[in-house]
């Protein structure tokens, strides 16, 4: 049979409102894309974001102009050269490795020679509100081994306080998106230090990030927008000491395999992050969770709901997929 190409795309409601600094969401919008052989279905779900342009409607019909080399048996080397890094190829990328390993009876994991994924821990995300409502975030969480916690411009300070007082055992790591500038960094950063925050994400704009090379922080900087597929390294070196690979940038779990060799090889550390989504998005990042200083993967907690066989969460853990959800 040939190969068939179906896309689908779905709006998933949240549990609440999640705020980060460029604005407020209240569903996470999907696309899957799957390839049926007959015989086996493979899956593959990403995330159009707008920060990168993408829309659900363009980035299905960028997946549907792949439905010909599909179903004359594309592969995911063939498919870094026929779509650009972003959420399509991403879809497609984790779909072919899924019905792969279908097709093979092994896990996706074998087939790349990885280790076998085991349950490992995953931040825990706070979404930007009110010191109170942070604070009361924080206390929820305060089990939570690893928290990470969205910020803006504004209390910066006293949200973090709030936070750490809510969970005071909690490993903490923050993320503004983008939303400071460099003389914010610089006065911030100390005072976050003293807190026991372990890492800054992507403090400042990635095309206004120029100054983080003279710029000694006492706190990691981890490169998030600055930082989508290998040949964006070489612009990182200096400014940041840690990169966050989500799936959804990279294009898929081919070319974040490369990207992850490549920051190792020149000893830049690696976060494994996600954008709101469900079990299904998440699963092809796990695979990455051994080279990771942080994963930060609940994507699928932020939902009402997640999909059948999802992704298991327990006690700060995150634990690897079943066959029934991907690979």
């Amino acid at each position: 049979m040939t190969r068939e190409l179906i896309v689908h795309d779905k709006a998933w409601p949240l549990a609440r409102p999640f705020a980060i600094s460029r604005g407020t969401k209240t569903e996470a919008g999907v696309v899957v894309a799957e390839i049926n052989d007959g015989d086996a279905l493979g899956r593959g779900e990403c995330v159009p974001y707008a920060r990168y342009d993408e829309t659900v409607h363009g980035v299905s019909e960028q997946i549907k102009g792949q439905t010909g080399a599909v179903a004359f048996g594309l592969d995911g080397f063939g498919l870094t050269e026929r779509l650009p890094a972003g959420a399509a190829r991403n879809a497609l990328d984790a779909a072919l490795w899924d019905l792969q390993a279908k097709m093979t009876g092994q896990r996706v994991w074998e087939l790349t020679d990885l280790p076998a994924p085991e349950p490992q821990v995953t931040a825990t995300t706070i979404g930007i509100g009110t010191i109170d409502e942070m604070a009361a975030q924080a206390a929820e969480l305060a089990a939570s081994p690893l928290i990470k916690v969205k910020l803006d411009a504004v209390d910066v300070m006293a949200r973090m306080e709030a936070v750490r007082a809510g969970a005071p055992d909690a490993r903490l790591i923050i993320d503004p998106n983008e939303g400071w500038s460099l003389d914010m960094l610089a006065d911030f950063a100390p005072k976050l230090a003293r807190l026991g925050v372990e890492m800054i994400e992507q403090p400042v704009p990635a095309g206004d990030d120029a100054g983080l090379v003279d710029y000694e922080s006492p706190v990691p900087i981890c490169a998030d927008e600055a930082c989508h597929t290998v040949v964006d390294l070489p612009e990182l070196v200096g400014k940041y000491q840690m990169i966050n690979i989500k799936l959804d940038k990279t294009g898929g779990l081919t070319e974040a395999l490369f990207l992850a060799r490549a920051a190792e090889t020149i000893g830049m550390k690696i976060m494994v992050g996600c954008m709101v989504a469900t079990s299904l998005a998440m699963a092809p990042a796990i695979l990455l969770g051994h080279m990771a200083e942080f994963l930060d993967l609940d994507g699928p907690l932020l939902l009402k709901d997640d999909r059948p066989d999802g992704l298991k969460f327990e006690n700060g853990l995150i634990h690897p997929p079943t066959p029934a959800l991907w690979g």
